[in-house]
């Protein structure tokens, strides 16, 4: 993709990335230990960006990623509409894990993520399926036959043991009227204002002989990303859904929204590489 000011970003990351980060090993030894993201966080530091949530590119345009051992974080962005908030079903958050999740014995609690969660392809276990419409929008949609759980009936209240219930949605833009979450952004403003700036750059670290991850050896850079391009990649399955929300003794209410994607699928969207 021929452009100046795409470019010019690129030579200003490479310069902060030799300069700063190439041949290290990440030192993690300051921050919490039980944050997953603390590599990136040294990363960004690294790189002269201040850690944040925002949904923007971290550095000149471009948004920064670093080699992990299996998948990366496209973001956390999360619905416009979750069937919890809706009055009629009278069903609280923790019902909703507790109807559509699964049990964890060791934790002794519920949660909404890994099977229950559906992906591309059809219904999963838990008869939820992924629909996209002409539109773009992404519903969760449930169906009670598609259900294969042997005691569904004992789970799922009457009032929702039928077909074709959306339980979570994205709209591709935001619609107020359709909107009962706090997000006031489409997927597509969400996509897009993160990823069809300047697009992405990976940093790369040596894979040692033991399976770790060594020093940064090198920067990959992806191309600008339109919703268009997103959506296509998530409807191969090559960019997903994972959420963990899970119920918590200490009252925590994080949906844990993430949209990953795999190492692998990433590294065959990278045009150039330095060195």
């Amino acid at each position: 993709m021929a452009n100046s000011g795409i470019d010019e970003a690129r030579q200003r990351v490479i310069e902060m990335f030799e300069e700063n980060v190439r041949g290290k090993i990440p030192d993690i030894s300051a921050y919490n230990t039980g944050h997953d993201g603390k590599v990136g966080n040294w990363l960004e530091e690294q790189m002269g960006v201040t850690p944040n949530a925002a949904n923007k590119p971290d550095l000149h345009g471009i948004e920064l990623k670093t080699s992990t051992k299996s998948v990366l974080s496209l973001g956390s962005w999360d619905p416009n509409y979750w069937i919890f908030r809706v009055e009629k079903y009278r069903m609280t958050r923790y019902d909703f894990m507790e109807i559509f999740g699964k049990y964890n014995p060791k934790k002794k609690l519920y949660s909404w993520s890994g099977s229950p969660v559906p992906k591309i392809g059809g219904p999963n276990e838990f008869g939820v399926r992924i629909d996209i419409d002409s539109n773009s929008n992404i519903s969760f949609i449930y169906s009670y036959t598609d259900d294969k759980r042997s005691s569904k009936s004992s789970i799922v209240p009457k009032n929702l043991q039928i077909e074709d219930l959306v339980i979570v949605r994205w709209d591709a833009d935001y619609d107020e009227s359709r909107t009962n979450t706090n997000t006031k952004k489409g997927l597509r403003l969400k996509v897009e204002e993160k990823y069809n700036r300047n697009g992405l750059c990976k940093c790369y670290r040596e894979r040692l002989e033991n399976g770790e991850l060594g020093a940064y050896s090198s920067v990959g850079f992806m191309d600008p990303m339109t919703f268009e391009t997103f959506m296509g990649h998530f409807k191969t399955g090559d960019f997903y859904f994972d959420c963990g929300m899970h119920q918590s003794e200490k009252g925590n209410t994080r949906n844990y929204c993430q949209w990953r994607v795999k190492n692998r699928f990433l590294d065959s969207l990278i045009v150039s590489r330095y060195p």
